[in-house]
């Protein structure tokens, strides 16, 4: 599982570093390919074998539903395969671009997935995240959290 956050730093080429722990993670699953794709105002980077289980649920949904055809032209359609070269990966352009990523960054683990942040708007996403969660602590309850 992907866990914890650090700030990393993007080179003029969009490379990034991946963290030790999370090359591990890859290494003893057999990973050499991150899919990197947009997601709100952040990217969602997924190990090959756990896009392609999503990718085979969204081959299922209905073709004519409004939010079916959102779905893939946003989340499915941005996804690129990255692989791992040198521990690091080369983020595209476009990707860069879509979550304002410049030269500092954050990676934060979210178990199945990591996320790539801007630092700022890492920094306000957490603020945000913090005010609510009491509240969000509460409702996972129903969960079984």
């Amino acid at each position: 599982m992907f866990r914890g956050r650090s700030k990393h730093t993007l080179d003029a080429k969009g490379r990034l570093a991946i963290p030790t722990r999370f090359r591990e993670v890859l290494e003893r699953r057999g990973e050499d390919t991150l899919v990197v794709t947009n997601h709100d105002s952040c990217l969602w980077v997924y190990a090959r074998q756990d896009w392609l289980i999503i990718e085979q649920k969204a081959i299922e949904l209905p073709e004519f539903d409004l939010d079916v055809n959102t779905y893939l032209r946003y989340f499915i359609s941005g996804a690129k395969e990255c692989p791992l070269k040198q521990n690091r990966i080369t983020i595209p352009p476009d990707l860069r671009e879509i979550a304002g990523l410049d030269r500092e960054v954050m990676l934060v683990g979210q178990l199945k997935r990591f996320e790539i942040w801007d630092k700022d708007r890492w920094e306000e996403a957490f603020r945000r995240a913090k005010e609510h969660f009491p509240r969000a602590s509460q409702s996972l309850r129903q969960f079984g959290i």
